[in-house]
């Protein structure tokens, strides 16, 4: 669900100056910003870190707000771009579950702080006008993963007694979580980690039980008659 409303532009809010620069100090300031939490972060600290005067900033953003919000709508921005592909093609309800849980660990690989900036400040933030597309988000979230469950269980392709809430509160946080230890560039790529970690939630993580060796034998010797 793109987040529709873009920053305000003023006269310290330029997105048309440097793109490469502003992408880079965003890129930063969410790295800040995940790391002290938004009430500790202050436009010197990100400064500090970028090597530059806190009064440069302002000549690519108003405020320390106009940076967060732009952090946190790209990254939904992008979010459901994939979501809605995902959504759009019509698979079937297994498909669609395991496609959602690639685009999640697709957009923690490009976008790990401003995830951990949502998971630690989105309860406080949406009390702001400012942020309430995130508010917005979540619903549209839930409702999504919700009706691809139900679909799921529906089509006999999930268990029939699945509590769709309790397990979409599971997937929801077991994914999500992921943003505090994954790190970009590690011997295991989104898609590799998507794919155990379905094997672990569809397929469970017990190793089937080893058949008894009397049974073995008995089947070999039915093999050979």
């Amino acid at each position: 669900m793109p987040t529709k409303k873009k920053p305000p532009t003023t006269a310290g809010d330029k997105p048309s100056a440097a793109p490469a620069r502003r992408r880079e100090l965003l890129d930063r300031a969410a790295t800040v910003f995940a790391d002290l939490g938004y009430n500790a972060t202050t436009v010197r600290r990100i400064a500090d870190d970028v090597g530059m005067l806190a009064g440069s900033l302002y000549y690519y953003f108003e405020s320390k707000d106009a940076m967060l919000e732009e952090i946190l709508r790209t990254f939904l921005d992008e979010l459901w771009e994939g979501y809605d592909a995902v959504l759009d093609a019509e698979l079937r309800p297994r498909e669609t579950f395991e496609a959602l849980v690639v685009e999640s660990f697709r957009a923690i690989d490009r976008h790990r702080a401003a995830v951990a900036i949502y998971q630690n400040e989105a309860k406080k933030l949406v009390a702001q006008d400012r942020f309430l597309f995130l508010a917005a988000s979540q619903r549209k979230f839930e409702k999504a993963w919700l009706a691809t469950l139900e679909r799921g269980v529906a089509a006999e392709e999930f268990r029939a007694d699945l509590d769709t809430r309790l397990t979409y509160r599971f997937v929801r946080d077991t994914v999500w979580v992921a943003a505090s230890w994954y790190r970009p560039g590690g011997p295991l790529g989104p898609e590799e980690i998507a794919r155990q970690y379905l094997s672990m939630v569809l397929d469970g993580i017990a190793a089937a039980p080893a058949e008894p060796a009397s049974t073995r034998a008995h089947s070999h010797a039915v093999n050979h008659l």
